[in-house]
């Protein structure tokens, strides 16, 4: 049999007490992705910045930002028949599903956010083989990131 120990420096008098350590401990692969995110992602390690409250601030706007993409790919996974207008505005969605679709005909209607993520999959990364899985973190953050670009020049061109 395996047996696991779990070293930590808060008291543990209970079973209760030690069940939700064990908890806590189990929400430690979000921490790490959310600082892949923010660091690889959202690049606060080449912040420039030589006062400490403007890095502090830009790290707390990088921060929500990186949740916001975490949260983008996980409730996709989660809850994927939820409508893509959560997280965009309607000329966002529009704007993704002409540009991964290569169509300039958009829905009429708000489409899933799975598909959502899935479109953005098609921006962020190579072609993708329908075994390989909804698209992860970063080809979501690189899927974000061209979209937002495309969305800059197209209000730049009008």
């Amino acid at each position: 049999p395996i047996e696991w120990f779990l070293m930590t420096n808060e008291p543990v008098e209970t079973v209760d007490a030690a069940y939700e350590r064990v908890c806590y401990y189990t929400q430690r692969w979000k921490i790490e992705r959310f600082h892949y995110v923010l660091k690889s992602g959202c690049a606060v390690k080449k912040l420039q910045e030589r006062s400490m409250d403007k890095t502090t601030l830009l790290v707390l706007v990088y921060s929500v930002i990186a949740v916001s993409i975490m949260n983008m790919t996980y409730i996709a996974r989660i809850h994927p028949e939820e409508p893509c207008t959560i997280f965009f505005e309607e000329e966002e969605w529009k704007a993704l599903y002409c540009t991964a679709n290569k169509t300039k005909k958009a829905p009429r209607e708000p489409y899933s956010i799975q598909e959502a993520v899935t479109y953005l999959g098609r921006l962020g990364g190579p072609k993708r083989a329908p075994s390989d899985g909804p698209p992860r973190l970063k080809t979501v953050w690189l899927g974000l990131m061209t979209l937002n670009i495309l969305l800059a020049y197209r209000d730049w061109l009008q």
